[in-house]
């Protein structure tokens, strides 16, 4: 969702060729290839199929594979966006070899460290060269850290360049087959961090939670295939049955589900900035969020995972009366300021 519109500004700039790396830390195959599809990206030129492990040995498989990619193609520019393992071992490869590193999703912090996405963010701005910010409260977090003005770019955010490109064809006729629902009458849920999945005592509060507003409206779980692995693991089966349990969607499919939602719950970034965009209130199951602007200029509440804050929060978000606005330059333009920025390093 976030390399696909800059892979597609970028194509028609003369002098520039473009290399598109799969590591394949997100390894379901079938949801992998069906976002490739989707979003139209070309088909990967280096796919380095690392897949599942622990952050340690996921990470070093992504460097050793990538160095070696690097080592072969000789970039003058790596990309990596947001804040997963293989966006650190990308950005240490390219800092080691001395190749410029640009930060896509730059600057987002909770302020958590015991987040590895934390850390994985804090080593990436640390070491990158070219930081392009979606806020401007990411700007402010990189000037606290020292972060010199010269590498701080704010360009908007690119997730929802994407989201709005496909909206239209996000019509709820799509799902209907698979998910019978009405529109604005159903809520859904996506879980997938491992601190609210692989502890069965906040799993469990979550899902007391969601039987409950299940019981006033329909809840539909598209479910990660870990979190489905855990939800067996852990005997949490009779605490999902009164729920609609997919398989994951689409980004489309996806898009369909969330547009036309009542209230969307969630432990996902990228959903709470979606669900600004879309206006549609966000509870998120985490006790702090990377993305504040979400809170202060969306539809985001911060909820936690005891069933009754995440009630109480879902009380008041169905009270309405918020007022929000979207956050500065979620335009749908991202890519093409991005675009200019990394023109303007590689061929100055």
């Amino acid at each position: 969702m976030k390399i696909a519109p800059l892979m597609e500004a970028l194509r028609p700039v003369e002098g520039i060729r473009q290399i598109l790396v799969n590591t394949g830390q997100h390894y379901d195959d079938a949801m992998a290839k069906g976002f490739i599809r989707e979003l139209q990206l070309p088909v990967p030129d280096r796919d380095l199929e690392v897949g599942s492990a622990s952050h340690a040995v996921q990470t070093a498989n992504v460097m050793i594979r990538f160095e070696a990619v690097c080592l072969d193609e000789h970039p003058d520019l790596i990309v990596v966006v947001g804040d997963v393992n293989s966006t650190m071992a990308a950005a240490l490869v390219g800092a080691k070899l001395l190749i410029p590193v640009a930060h896509v999703e730059a600057g987002l912090r909770s302020f958590d460290r015991t987040m590895p996405e934390e850390i994985n963010r804090i080593v990436t701005d640390r070491i990158s060269g070219i930081l392009l910010t979606p806020s401007s409260d990411a700007n402010e977090n990189l000037r606290r850290e020292g972060v010199s003005e010269d590498r701080i770019h704010l360009v908007g955010n690119i997730m929802i360049d994407t989201l709005l490109r496909h909206l239209p064809a996000a019509s709820l006729d799509r799902i209907l087959d698979r998910v019978p629902v009405a529109e604005g009458r159903y809520a859904v849920l996506t879980l997938h961090r491992p601190s609210n999945v692989d502890c069965v005592e906040t799993f469990r509060s979550i899902l007391e939670a969601v039987n409950a507003v299940a019981r006033e409206m329909p809840v539909v779980f598209p479910v990660h295939p870990r979190t489905r692995q855990r939800i067996a693991e852990l005997g949490l089966d009779a605490l999902v049955r009164p729920l609609t349990l997919t398989e994951p969607l689409g980004y489309i499919d996806f898009l369909s589900l969330t547009s036309h939602a009542r209230v969307i719950l969630t432990d996902s970034g990228g959903l709470q900035e979606e669900s600004t965009a879309l206006g549609i209130p966000c509870l998120t199951l985490r006790e702090n969020t990377e993305r504040p602007i979400t809170v202060s200029h969306g539809t985001n509440r911060v909820v936690g995972t005891q069933s009754a804050d995440i009630l109480g929060g879902y009380r008041a978000a169905l009270g309405g009366g918020d007022v929000h606005r979207m956050p500065e330059l979620w335009d749908g333009r991202t890519a093409e300021r991005i675009r200019d920025v990394l023109c303007a390093a590689l061929l100055e």
